[in-house]
């Protein structure tokens, strides 16, 4: 073997390896936060939490993202993208193994606030990492293969819970949430440091106000901001309400709904698939606004079900074009801002999104009281527009070969 194809070989192997840990990690986050959506009703059982207090675990973890996206977005930027990605997962896998102990709302409030600061910086420092490690015109089939894993994780949590809630309880459930931390060590074994050196871009590395430098550059992280908090909302209105409403509609048992939610989630992960290969290939406009307008017209499609078979059909078309495309996000905000501050950008742009779409339930519960189904689903079709439209407004969007400033 020549020199060439041995640092091929070398190549491609350290990249299986960052895709493997990437997707591992993220994977694991989605598992540990899907662990509180199926133990919520056991949670609120035992402790007699009001309806306030149990969505309020959600919006601390939310909170604990945000804060925990932010500051390790900085971190990785300025120290070194592997041992901060290393201790993102250690944290958040040990605060989720710790609801094992926790017999008070406070004592979740506290784990649950942790396991997001630790979770908060996960994917976006993952993100940066395979961009360091990839061409930038494989980026979005990339990044599909970890949200792809997101969603592995998500069914792997929902095998636990049927496996364990019954027989064991709540609090063994959350012993999973350990797993992680083995993890960290293959991180720390095989995948390569990196601190960005100081480029043409003058950017300080891990600066938050260089998101917000100027006018433009400022417009377009607000911009992006705003797709990831339609995206999330999106997300949690289909998976944490429709299964209800969709039960009440069909008389569906939850076993019924759990079916349901099979098929929405791999109608996602072909979503994901196939979003990848359309941002390398065609570019992000098209991309986006293939998928945004089709999540905006698809999410009437779950009103027209009068049987099991059509609904399942419904699930899997709107799970395929309302998160196919979570893909591009990291693929997208990689390229647009220099290595200085990608990790920074990343975490702040998607954890404003999870932070601020997560508060999705609440005004879709909301409406569900005062008004009916179709005002459910014209209000997520017009945050799908309005995500289309202000997309198309975005100028470093608007070539193929769109690169950071």
């Amino acid at each position: 073997m020549d020199l060439a194809s041995s640092n091929l070989a070398q190549q491609r192997g350290y990249q299986t390896k960052a895709v493997s840990l990437t997707a591992s990690g993220f994977g694991l986050e989605m598992m540990d936060v899907m662990f509180l959506s199926f133990a919520l009703s056991s949670i609120i059982a035992e402790l007699h939490l009001t309806a306030t207090q149990a969505g309020s675990i959600s919006t601390v973890t939310n909170l604990g993202m945000l804060l925990g996206g932010v500051s390790f977005g900085i971190l990785a930027d300025r120290v070194g993208r592997v041992k901060t990605f290393a201790l993102s997962i250690l944290i958040f896998g040990i605060a989720t193994g710790m609801m094992f102990f926790a017999h008070s709302l406070t004592s979740i409030y506290v784990f649950r606030f942790i396991a997001g600061i630790g979770g908060g910086g996960e994917y976006g420092i993952g993100m940066t990492i395979l961009a360091e490690s990839f061409a930038k015109k494989s980026l979005g089939r990339v990044s599909s293969w970890v949200a792809v894993a997101g969603q592995v994780g998500t069914l792997v949590a929902a095998m636990l819970a049927m496996i364990i809630l019954p027989k064991l309880g709540w609090h063994y459930l959350f012993l999973f949430g350990f797993i992680p931390v083995i993890l960290v060590l293959f991180i720390q074994r095989n995948l390569t440091e990196s601190i960005p050196t100081q480029t043409t871009s003058k950017v300080q590395p891990g600066k938050l106000s260089a998101l917000f430098q100027t006018p433009g550059l400022a417009y377009q992280t607000v911009a992006l901001m705003w797709m990831a908090i339609v995206q999330i909302a999106g997300y949690f209105g289909l998976m944490n309400w429709l299964p209800t409403i969709m039960q009440t509609k069909l008389h569906l048992t939850v076993a019924g709904s759990s079916t349901w939610m099979i098929a929405t989630i791999i109608g996602m992960c072909a979503g994901m698939l196939t979003f990848g290969q359309i941002l390398d290939r065609i570019g992000p406009r098209v991309a986006y606004g293939i998928f945004l307008l089709a999540s905006a017209i698809s999410v009437y499609v779950l009103t027209l079900p009068t049987n099991m078979v059509a609904l399942l059909f419904a699930g899997a078309l709107v799970g395929y074009f309302s998160n196919g495309m979570f893909t591009g996000f990291g693929a997208i905000v990689s390229r647009l801002y220099p290595a200085e501050i990608r990790a920074t950008a990343n975490n702040v742009i998607m954890n404003t999104g999870r932070c601020i779409g997560g508060f999705s339930s609440l005004i879709i519960g909301f409406i569900l009281d005062r008004y009916n189904i179709m005002t459910v689903m014209l209000f997520i079709s017009v945050l799908y527009i309005l995500s289309f439209l202000v997309m198309l407004t975005i100028k470093n969007l608007r070539n193929k070969n769109y690169s950071a400033l």
